[in-house]
């Protein structure tokens, strides 16, 4: 399976901390009405029952919008949810290890931080990379930057689409003008926006736009 760059031109990732009473399904469904392009679903606290429970309520509502799923880390859940996807870092399972157990059929996203680690990822089968976090981030507090340079180089290096994570909002994005990304990641800059719906229109406008 392969993934157009324009379906990564937004990728929202979800987080609970914002919820305040709302349910996840509620806020994801305001970010797919702004635009988002793909959906990560990322649970660090939720049991594995609840995870894959979530994961399935989320399907159908992605698959309403045409925007892919991924999870993060957990291939079983993946596969059992029939996501799109799934998204491993550095620390997690190989890439390798990760296409094999996926299939040639699901979407696999990699985080990296140099060349030599993209080169590698799109060698064992990733389809796009993540690069970050490109500004300090609450989400990754023990994450140092990476360069612009490293970024621009990550892009000219390979030859799948590439999107920038970690500190991204409204503010900074235009920053990554002339780099050769596909897309910008981004967690508070939607979710913990007052108007879920309306920041995901501004941040999908103002990506589109160095693009």
């Amino acid at each position: 399976m392969t993934i157009k760059p324009e379906q990564l031109t937004l990728y929202a990732i979800t987080d609970r901390t914002w919820l305040n009473g709302a349910t996840l399904e509620d806020h994801v469904k305001e970010a797919l009405e702004g635009g988002a392009t793909i959906l990560q679903l990322r649970e660090k606290t939720l049991s594995e029952a609840e995870f894959l429970e979530q994961a399935k309520r989320l399907k159908p509502l992605c698959q309403s919008y045409n925007v892919p799923l991924i999870i993060n880390d957990r291939v079983d859940i993946a596969l059992e949810a029939d996501a799109d996807g799934v998204h491993v870092g550095q620390n997690d399972m190989q890439a390798s290890q990760v296409r094999e157990k996926l299939g040639p059929n699901k979407l696999l996203g990699v985080s990296c931080r140099t060349v030599e680690h993209a080169l590698a990822a799109q060698e064992h089968g990733a389809d796009y990379i993540g690069v970050g976090a490109m500004f300090p981030t609450q989400t990754k507090t023990d994450t140092e930057p990476v360069t612009i340079e490293t970024l621009k180089a990550i892009c000219q290096s390979v030859n799948i689409p590439v999107v920038a994570i970690g500190g991204v909002k409204l503010s900074n994005v235009s920053q990554l003008q002339d780099t050769g990304i596909a897309g910008i990641v981004a967690i508070s800059a939607i979710f913990a926006q007052d108007d879920i719906q309306e920041a995901a229109h501004n941040l999908k406008e103002a990506v589109s736009n160095l693009l």
